[in-house]
């Protein structure tokens, strides 16, 4: 069915989209040609910049509907009866890479969700790992400047990698995570997803719990091998976009059985791990996951740009019932993502379709700015006001975290068994033969590549005290690399 005749963004029709307007059959183009100057100084600015991380992703809409009551530990309303449903946005991507860089790569997944929930939007920012690299956002921008290309080659160097993880020994867990199997899903819809942080749940009745989220893939866990994904890369670099959107066109819609672990607010003082650092888990026999829910992905965005490139995402989007935690990591997050969004896609980026609440609507008193839609039309932008204008409620969204102590920089405060190696060892030893040998050569593979002996030697040093065998096999493997 056609649109009618093309226009000019004013709406003036183009007669001629074929042909510039010249001085002449021959002649120069004439600076009066709105249509064609127009229509280059939009292509100029059509792209934002892309996300320092997370550039390289894909997304999807869908539905999450909650089945088991939990008003016991919370009183967010969207989780507050047995069969709500309430639309999501789901947005995958890799970290490291650019937005032009292949989908089957070593790297971990973002996985980061958005509830249009009727007390406004609530975004779960989290990966296909549970745990992170670091556990201070101070650190953030130093590591992620080693995964990124080097100013002076250009290229990402093994040597800047392995430096960094070497001296942050809190890293082992999770590069042993990343090196294992699961470094590379073989699709978006054959992985987990977590929040990774601890977020605070409270009641009615104004108790705390401390809490963790995880998403189980129904489709079953699936990866690729370090040669399956090379291959891959290169006949076929979009094939996890690809995938996704294919199975839902198909019909066959992605889901995930949704849990969480719950801890007591009393129970953060003597755990044996500190509960707020992103670089441990929470065995699940000290708190066993519950499932409270299904996560369904069944519809494919129209406008890739629109609607993935320009969601935004923040953990500092809750809702009543749902807060912060002392998570380092997640206090930097809550400034650094609104932020960067501020910058890339512009001030009024919540005015956009994908990132407005849907089952509610945003009342404040920001006007103006960039892009700013007049959506607020003549109404006064101060509160209190005595013209029927918004109001502060009687209620904050979370319980106030009891602080003690002088101000400094402090390290967190030290736990049972809170050191850097334990939990990697853990994991180290749940592996079977196989996985514990891919694993090994993984590490090796790009140990190898480091041209200083003494940074090979540090980083080996670190996943040889979470486990000796591992360190010994680890050091043999890289030694017959490096000849």
């Amino acid at each position: 069915m056609t649109q009618g005749p093309l226009t000019t963004e004013a709406g003036a029709p183009v007669a001629d989209n074929q042909n510039s307007e010249t001085a002449g059959a021959g002649g120069p183009m004439l600076i009066q040609d709105q249509a064609l100057l127009e229509k280059l100084a939009h292509f100029n600015r059509e792209r934002i910049p892309e996300r320092i991380v997370h550039a390289r992703g894909a997304g999807a809409y869908g539905t999450f509907t909650l089945t088991r009551d939990v008003s016991q530990w919370t009183r967010a309303r969207f989780l507050s009866e047995v069969g709500k449903q309430t639309e999501t946005f789901l947005r995958f991507s890799t970290v490291a890479g650019n937005l032009g860089s292949a989908d089957a790569v070593r790297d971990p997944r973002g996985f980061a969700l958005k509830f249009y929930t009727e007390d406004g939007n609530y975004d779960l920012v989290g990966n296909n790992t549970p745990v992170f690299f670091i556990k201070d956002a101070i650190k953030f921008p130093d590591f992620i400047h080693t995964q990124k290309r080097d100013p002076y080659t250009g290229s990402q160097e093994a040597d800047n990698v392995w430096d960094f993880w070497g001296l942050s020994p809190e890293s082992t867990h999770q590069v042993t995570w990343l090196f294992g199997d699961r470094g590379i899903p073989a699709t978006l819809r054959h992985m987990n997803g977590y929040g990774s942080h601890t977020y605070q749940w409270n009641n009615e009745a104004g108790e705390v719990f401390w809490v963790k989220y995880h998403f189980k893939t129904d489709q079953g866990i699936k990866n690729l091998t370090t040669d399956e994904a090379n291959r891959l890369s290169g006949v076929d670099p979009d094939s996890h976009q690809r995938d996704l959107r294919e199975a839902i066109e198909r019909g066959e819609f992605p889901s995930w059985t949704v849990q969480v672990q719950i801890m007591p607010e009393a129970d953060a003082a003597t755990y044996r791990f500190n509960p707020f650092d992103l670089t441990k888990v929470w065995p699940h026999a000290d708190y066993p996951p519950i499932e409270i829910g299904r996560l369904e992905l069944n519809r494919n965005p129209e406008n890739i740009f629109a609607e993935v490139e320009q969601s935004i995402f923040s953990p500092a989007h809750f809702v009543p019932g749902i807060g912060p935690s002392p998570d380092k990591m997640l206090q930097g997050r809550l400034f650094a993502y609104g932020d960067a969004h501020r910058y890339r896609v512009g001030i009024n980026a919540d005015h956009l379709p994908v990132n407005r609440p849907h089952a509610t609507e945003a009342r404040t008193n920001s006007r103006d700015g960039y892009l700013y839609d007049g959506r607020h039309n003549g109404t006064k932008n101060y509160e209190p006001n005595s013209f029927g204008g918004p109001f502060q409620s009687d209620r904050p969204l979370w319980q106030p975290t009891p602080v003690s102590g002088s101000t400094g920089h402090h390290e967190a405060p030290s736990h049972a068994e809170d050191n850097d190696f334990v939990q990697a060892g853990n994991l180290y030893r749940q592996l079977t033969e196989d996985e514990k040998g891919r694993l090994v050569d993984n590490l090796a593979q790009f140990i190898a590549k480091v041209s200083r002996a003494d940074i090979a030697e540090r980083a080996v040093d670190n996943f040889r005290q979470a486990d000796g065998d591992f360190g010994k096999r680890l050091e043999s493997a890289v030694q017959a690399l490096r000849g």
